[in-house]
C-alpha cells in the first residue's frame, strides 16, 4: 500500500495527522502535497482512477511519525534491493549455522532486522538517517550506538543474508580446562564397567591417583560433562548395562505382512493363561495352556485349542480345526517348542531345531500337506506377531470380571491380594475366552497396515479370503489331524520416531531417546530422510527412513541383520578405544597405605555401677591390689613349673 487517499489516511488515525477527510485535505493543501516530487522528478501525487476520482498521495509525503506507524502495521510495501559489489552479488551468510541456533537467538535476530527495516523506511520517507535511527532506537529500547552496530553488520549484504548476520554470536565458553589425557582415560575405564560404579566414586579414586602423580584436575562437574560429550550413549549402555540392553537401542525391522493374502501364511504359538481353572469341582487348580493359530495377513485368530500342556496332540487338533474351517495355508511360522517340533507334526523338515533328523523318521502331517515351515527365533517376540495379541489377552480376557479371584498375575511379584481364592470351571473358562477372542477379531479401528485404523481383523480377512486361492482340505487330509491317541516422541529404547506409520532413526538422534523432538518432513515424500530438531529449535540432524522388510523376505532380514551387526561392531570398537585400561591397572595405580594410624584411646574413665551403687576410690584400689597379687602368684607358678621340668629332664 504505497498510495493513499485522504479518506484512507483519515480512517487509519495516524499520529501527527487529523482523523477526518476534510482536515486531511486541508493539511495536504497547506503543506503542498500535490506539488511534491521525489529525487528522480516523479510526482508524489496522482489522480485516482477508481470511481469517485480525487487525488492519491505517496506515503512518503506524510510526516515521519505517520510513516513509522504505517511501517509498524506492515502497510508499506517495501522492496529491499540487492547490494552488489562490482558485478557479482555479495554472498549470503551461513544459513546452516543460523539454522542450528535455538529459537531464542533466532527471535533476537528477527527483532534486530525489523528495527533496521524501520530505519530504512523512515529514510526513504524523507527523514534524516540520524533522526530515523534515534526514533527507532527509542522505540526498540536500545541505544543509537547499538542500532548503528546492527546496521554495520548488514552493510553490503544481500537482503536474504542479513538475518544470519544479525544473530547473536555469544558462543559461551569454548576453552577447555586442561586435564591430563591419562587421567581422563583412567576415569573412563573406571566408570565404563558392568558393575556400574557411581561417577563420584570414580572421581574420588582418580583424585587419589592424581595426588600421587601430581596432576591438576578440573572440577568433577567439568569431567562429567566431558565424559558425556566424548562417550556416545550406545557405548555407555554397552559398557554399563550390557550387550542385551545395547542391542535393544537398534530399532527392530518393521516386518510388513500386507503383501500376503488371507490364509496364505499362519503363525502359531502356545499361551499359558494367568487364571486358575479346575476340570471338576474340588479338583486341583492349574493354569491352562491355549494353542492358538493366527492369520498373518489380517491378524485374525482362526483356530485355538486348550490343554494342560503343549503337546503334539493339541497342535494337531488346532491345525485340524483351521484346515476344516478355512483351508490349507502355504506356509506357517512355528515356535520351536516340543509340540511343534514333534516328528508327528513337522517330521521330515530338514531345519528343525529339536531332535535329530533321520531318514526313517515319519513324515509329519504339516510336511505331508506340502506346507513350508519356518521356525522363529527363541525369545524373540518380534518374529511372532501372535505375541502382541497375547498381550491384549492378558489385559482384556485374563482380568475379566468373571475371573475375579482366579487371576494369578503374570509373575510372583504381581500376585493380587486375593490370589488363589477361586478356581474357574474349565467349561466356563472356555466360554469366556472364546467370547473374548471373537471380540478381539471383530474390534473395529485396528491400527495395522491392512486395517488402516478403520476395519477389523474379521473384515479384512473376509475381504481377502473371498478372492484368495486357498487350498481346501479333503476329508482324508482332515482325518490326519484327528487324534490317533510435528511434535513426536522418540522411542525410549532406540530413539526412533514414527510419522504416519513410517519410522526414522539414525545415530544422531539415538541420544534423544525418551524425549520429545520436533520433526520436519515432506508429507508427499515420506521415503526421504526427516530433519529432527530439539524443542528449543536447535537442529540435531537427519534421520533416514527405516525401510519395512517383507515378513518372509530372507534378503530383507539379512540386510537388517547386517546393519545391526555393523552398528554393534562400531559401538564395540568405540568402547574398546575408550576403555584403554583394565580395572586391575587402575587398582595398581592407587597409592599403598604404609601403616594404619593409632587408634584413639579414651582419656576419661567411666564409672561402673556395682550392685546398683557406684564403686568408691577405696574399692577401686582394693581391686587393683588383688589383680597385682594374682599376677604375682601366676608368675611364681610358672617359674616352679619350669624348675620341675628341668629336674625331670
Amino acid at each position: 500500500m504505497s498510495w493513499l487517499t485522504a479518506a484512507e489516511i483519515a480512517m487509519m488515525a495516524l499520529p501527527s495527522l487529523p482523523a477526518t477527510k476534510r482536515k486531511v485535505n486541508e493539511r495536504a493543501k497547506r503543506d503542498g502535497w500535490h506539488t511534491l516530487i521525489n529525487v528522480h522528478g516523479v510526482p508524489l501525487f496522482r489522480r485516482r482512477k477508481q470511481r469517485g476520482g480525487g487525488l492519491e498521495y505517496h506515503y512518503s509525503v506524510l510526516p515521519p511519525p505517520a510513516v513509522a506507524a504505517l511501517a509498524q502495521r506492515g502497510l508499506i510495501a517495501e522492496t529491499a534491493p540487492t547490494v552488489k559489489a562490482g558485478k557479482k552479488a555479495v554472498p549470503c551468510a551461513d544459513w546452516n549455522a543460523f539454522d542450528a541456533l535455538p529459537n531464542s537467538k533466532k527471535k533476537i535476530a528477527k527483532k534486530r532486522l525489523e528495527a533496521i527495516k524501520k530505519v530504512e523506511t523512515l529514510v526513504r520517507a524523507g527523514q534524516s538517517r540520524t533522526a530515523a535511527v534515534s526514533q527507532v532506537a527509542s522505540e526498540s529500547g536500545v541505544s543509537t550506538a547499538t542500532l548503528y552496530n546492527w546496521i554495520k553488520l548488514t552493510r553490503g549484504l544481500r537482503a536474504d543474508a542479513r538475518l544470519p548476520a544479525l544473530a547473536p554470536r555469544q558462543a559461551g565458553r569454548i576453552t577447555l580446562t586442561d586435564c591430563p589425557d591419562e587421567a581422563l582415560q583412567i576415569l573412563k575405564s573406571d566408570w565404563l564397567r558392568l558393575s556400574k560404579p557411581s561417577f563420584e566414586a570414580c572421581f574420588d579414586r582418580l583424585c587419589l591417583i592424581a595426588d600421587e602423580k601430581g596432576w591438576s584436575l578440573p572440577a568433577a562437574r567439568t569431567l562429567w560433562r566431558r565424559l558425556q560429550n566424548q562417550v556416545p550413549e550406545a557405548v555407555q549402555v554397552l559398557c554399563r548395562d550390557g550387550m542385551e540392553k545395547m542391542e535393544r537401542m537398534f530399532p527392530p525391522m518393521d516386518r510388513d505382512r500386507s503383501h500376503f493374502h488371507a490364509m496364505e501364511c499362519l503363525n502359531a504359538d502356545g499361551h499359558r493363561w494367568d487364571v486358575f481353572v479346575v476340570d471338576e469341582p474340588g479338583g486341583k487348580p492349574y493354569r491352562p495352556l491355549m494353542l492358538a493359530i493366527q492369520d498373518l495377513y489380517s491378524g485374525k485368530f482362526v483356530g485355538w485349542r486348550y490343554a494342560k500342556s503343549e503337546g503334539a496332540d493339541t497342535v494337531r487338533l488346532a491345525f485340524g480345526d483351521v484346515f476344516k474351517n478355512y483351508g490349507i495355508p502355504d506356509r506357517v511360522w512355528l515356535d520351536n517348542g516340543r509340540g511343534f517340533a514333534s516328528k508327528w507334526i513337522t517330521g521330515g523338515t530338514p531345519n528343525r531345531f529339536r531332535f535329530k533328523v533321520k531318514a526313517e523318521d515319519p513324515v509329519g502331517v504339516l510336511t505331508a500337506l506340502g506346507i513350508q515351515i519356518h521356525w522363529t527365533r527363541p525369545y524373540r517376540g518380534q518374529s511372532k506377531p501372535i505375541e502382541r495379541a497375547f498381550r491384549d489377552f492378558c489385559d482384556r480376557i485374563a482380568k475379566h470380571p468373571a475371573f475375579e479371584g482366579a487371576y494369578t498375575g503374570n509373575s510372583t511379584s504381581t500376585k493380587p491380594e486375593n490370589y488363589g481364592t477361586r478356581a474357574i470351571p474349565i467349561e466356563q473358562f472356555k466360554a469366556v475366552v472364546d467370547a473374548g477372542i471373537a471380540q478381539h477379531n471383530a474390534k473395529m479401528g485396528r491400527r495395522t497396515r491392512v486395517c488402516n485404523g478403520v476395519s477389523s481383523f474379521d473384515e479384512v480377512f473376509a475381504k481377502s479370503y473371498a478372492d484368495a486361492p486357498v487350498r481346501q482340505a479333503g476329508e482324508a487330509q482332515l482325518r490326519q489331524f484327528l487324534l490317533a491317541a510435528e511434535k513426536r516422541f522418540a522411542d525410549r529404547k532406540t530413539g526412533s520416531v514414527e510419522i504416519f506409520g513410517t519410522r526414522y532413526w539414525s545415530d544422531v538422534i539415538a541420544a534423544l531417546r525418551g524425549n520429545h523432538v520436533v520433526v520436519r518432513f515432506d508429507p508427499d515424500h515420506l521415503d526421504q530422510p526427516v530433519h529432527v530438531y530439539r524443542l528449543d529449535g536447535s537442529y540435531v540432524g537427519q534421520a533416514p527412513v527405516m525401510q519395512a522388510g517383507k515378513f518372509d523376505s530372507v534378503e530383507d532380514a539379512r540386510e537388517h541383520e547386517r546393519k545391526r551387526k555393523a552398528w554393534i561392531k562400531a559401538q564395540k570398537d568405540y568402547a574398546a578405544c575408550e576403555k584403554a585400561l583394565q580395572p586391575a591397572q587402575i587398582a595398581a595405580m592407587l597409592p599403598e597405605i604404609d601403616e594404619l594410624p593409632d587408634l584413639p584411646r579414651p582419656k576419661v574413665a567411666r564409672m561402673v555401677a556395682a550392685g546398683g551403687q557406684a564403686i568408691t576410690a577405696a574399692q577401686l584400689q582394693q581391686n587393683e591390689e588383688f589383680e597385682a597379687s594374682l599376677n604375682a602368684g601366676l608368675k611364681a607358678f610358672e617359674e616352679a613349673s619350669e624348675r620341675r621340668l628341668r629336674l625331670v629332664e
